[in-house]
């Protein structure tokens, strides 16, 4: 089986393992005791903090661990807008943020603050003229992700640091994606990253609040972790993230040459072997191990799980396979394909050949659920010299199947009406135009869900 979803969450290192182990004799006291086995969980505690700190860039007193990523995200974000809530109220976040960055957002509107979301391009990358615009004099603070977690679009994170320490606000960088490649460049004032994510053990995440930073942490007071995290400290696996994050950082240089090129090689050889595919995120700025692509006529979640039969594990941003049906905000916000959309991430160590193996079973995996799914018999009805496809009840990717199957029925200049009621149309049918060269028109209202009008140009 070849694990292809490290972007989710990267194997356990050996590293990680091996630092696990070797303190789970020494670090199961209390830290804050006196005693000798205190002190002896105190002092892998502290080193614990010293190693992450030099690896993250920070001063060892500014960091702190945290029970998950997540949770660093949200004590962040609501422990600085607490502490600068003499400034303003408002906050900026990008619309491709993690959902955790998100939902604290969310959490911030519904309390009585304002959010700005910023707008990215179709490559998922945000503009920093962009963030100077969204700056208010009432923004206590701008969280911007270092790289993406569905597409690996790296953002510009120092550039968006200056302007944002120009006008004297906090910068928050969710590195959950990028720390285990290194260290975050710029000036940022508050960074987050998760454990798991580069290969330590899972419930530990990080949390670093540049001195300087007005910071009022949330929640009942806590005299662990200079009270920014609750709860007694898992010192065995603080001990094992710590690890774990030097030896990768160590190994990253050499690493990431070898995923870049295996990335590059799916990126090159996927349009080539698979008809009707989108290859999204940045070619350049992105991270070394992940690749995502979008296929037209495709049902993501029969995909996943004819790769799945085959043997490789992989994740999707695809609507068909979220019980809300509704697509990846990610891909939303970028304006591209989220039909049948699959993301590759390649932990270290991936071999050649099951990159070489998954791109011969690639093509035929694509090929069973199209046939599957069998691009029913779309029912069409000329009104007012237009063509009007009723796709309503009918989800992903059926829409989109029945419009590529009438559009050649109209001339050139003509119409195609389609009416749907699946939200996923909205972004599929002009991501669909754009791939083969249409005209799309936009919505119209109609009794039923949405018409997306589009006019056959070529």
């Amino acid at each position: 089986m070849a694990y292809f979803d490290a972007a989710s969450s990267a194997p356990l290192h050996p590293v990680a393992r091996q630092a696990l182990l070797a303190s789970l004799d020494e670090g199961w006291a209390d830290p804050a005791r006196l005693y000798r086995e205190g002190r002896r969980a105190r002092l892998l505690l502290d080193a614990a903090r010293e190693a992450s700190a030099e690896a993250v860039g920070c001063r060892a007193d500014e960091l702190v661990f945290t029970s998950s990523g997540t949770r660093a995200v949200h004590s962040g974000v609501a422990g600085v807008l607490a502490g600068r809530r003499r400034v303003g109220r408002h906050l900026i976040v990008s619309a491709v943020e993690h959902s955790s960055v998100l939902h604290a957002a969310d959490a911030h509107e519904a309390g009585g603050g304002s959010v700005t979301q910023v707008a990215v391009d179709r490559a998922g990358a945000v503009g920093v003229q962009a963030y100077a615009e969204a700056l208010r004099p009432d923004t206590a603070l701008a969280c911007l992700q270092s790289a993406n977690h569905e597409v690996g679009t790296e953002q510009p994170v120092a550039e968006v640091a200056g302007v944002c320490q120009e006008a004297g606000v906090p910068l928050l960088v969710d590195a959950a994606q990028s720390l285990g490649w290194g260290r975050v460049d710029g000036d940022w004032s508050v960074l987050t990253g998760s454990a798991h994510k580069w290969g330590g053990p899972s419930g530990v995440g990080l949390l670093v609040v540049r001195k300087g930073v007005r910071f009022a942490a949330q929640g009942p007071a806590d005299e662990r972790e200079s009270g920014r995290a609750a709860g007694f400290e898992n010192i065995p696996a603080i001990v094992a993230a710590a690890a774990s994050l030097r030896a990768v950082q160590a190994e990253a240089a050499q690493e990431a040459v070898r995923l870049r090129e295996l990335t590059e090689r799916i990126r090159a050889r996927v349009p080539e072997l698979v008809p009707d595919v989108e290859v999204v995120g940045d070619p350049e700025r992105r991270l070394p191990g992940i690749v995502t692509f979008s296929c037209l006529y495709v049902d993501g979640e029969a995909l996943l799980h004819e790769l799945d039969r085959a043997g490789f594990s992989v994740s999707s941003g695809s609507s068909c396979t979220s019980s809300t049906l509704t697509p990846s905000h990610v891909l939303k916000a970028m304006g591209v394909l989220s039909e049948g959309n699959v993301r590759v991430s390649l932990p270290s160590g991936t071999a050649e050949e099951d990159v070489e193996r998954f791109l011969e079973v690639l093509p035929g995996a694509v090929t069973a659920v199209r046939e599957k799914l069998g691009a029913p018999v779309a029912e069409t009805v000329v009104r007012d010299d237009v063509l009007v496809v009723d796709s309503l009840g009918k989800r992903c990717p059926i829409p989109v199947i029945e419009l590529a199957k009438v559009i050649g029925d109209v001339p050139m200049g003509g119409l195609v009406r389609v009416l749907s009621d699946d939200e996923a149309a909205r972004l599929d049918i002009p991501a669909w135009c754009e791939m083969r060269g249409q005209e799309y028109v936009g919505e119209e209202p109609a009794e039923r869900g949405t018409a997306y009008v589009v006019r056959r140009v070529t």
